[in-house]
């Protein structure tokens, strides 16, 4: 876990990925990858979820690739069979959190308030999703939990942007940022890998990222 959080704190950014077909998987990694962030956290919101991250990560074994919006223990199952090297919940949802800490599976759940945070410091859990960032009350809110417990730190997604991003990278507690701006899926659906990459180039020096 704690190369996992290193790798995390380099990136500074996640990219966080909808793919509704496992052909654009391959691309979308290259673009990844020659932007500078060489990591997606590929959600489980469609039936090519699985295949894309077994495309990405047979494509491009160095990629840090993870599987999100994962809801059962079935998903967990099926996104590591594929590849998957951490598990991203959007709530914290006990059976899952357990299952993937009695298998030894980096897992990140989604704590927004201090009761969720509890259980997670509870668990041993150093890092926790905070989802959704902005609309849950944004860094102001980050800080305020942040207090009390100070050993954690915090992935905020949801409303994370080329505006906001340094400003929550600012803050120690936050390990990193998963946003979806640089891989918007109308940019995937029209084929423009181009495009992603350059927003990806910049996603990646707003981050002040140095791999």
């Amino acid at each position: 876990m704690k190369e996992l959080y290193e790798q995390f704190h380099k990136l500074g950014v996640v990219p966080v990925v909808v793919l509704d077909e496992a052909k654009d998987a391959a691309p979308l990694a290259k673009a990844l990858v020659e932007g500078g962030l060489p990591c997606a956290e590929v959600t489980f919101r469609t039936e090519a979820a699985a295949e894309s991250i077994k495309v990405m990560t047979q494509a491009y074994p160095e990629m840090l690739v993870g599987a999100g919006t994962v809801l059962t223990t079935e998903q967990v199952d099926e996104a590591v069979a594929a590849g998957a090297k951490f598990i991203v919940s959007p709530g914290f949802d006990p059976e899952v959190v357990d299952y993937c800490l009695a298998k030894n599976i980096p897992i990140l759940p989604g704590c927004v308030t201090p009761s969720e945070v509890a259980q997670a410091v509870k668990r041993g859990l150093k890092v926790v999703k905070f989802f959704p960032a902005e609309q849950a009350g944004g860094l102001a809110m980050i800080k305020a939990m942040a207090a009390p417990y100070h050993q954690l730190k915090f992935m905020p997604t949801g409303g994370i942007n080329p505006n906001n991003i340094k400003e929550y990278l600012a803050f120690d507690k936050i390990l990193c940022c998963g946003g979806s701006w640089m891989v918007k899926g109308e940019f995937v659906k029209s084929g423009d890998f181009e495009k992603i990459r350059e927003l990806t180039r910049e996603a990646k020096e707003l981050a002040g990222v140095s791999i």
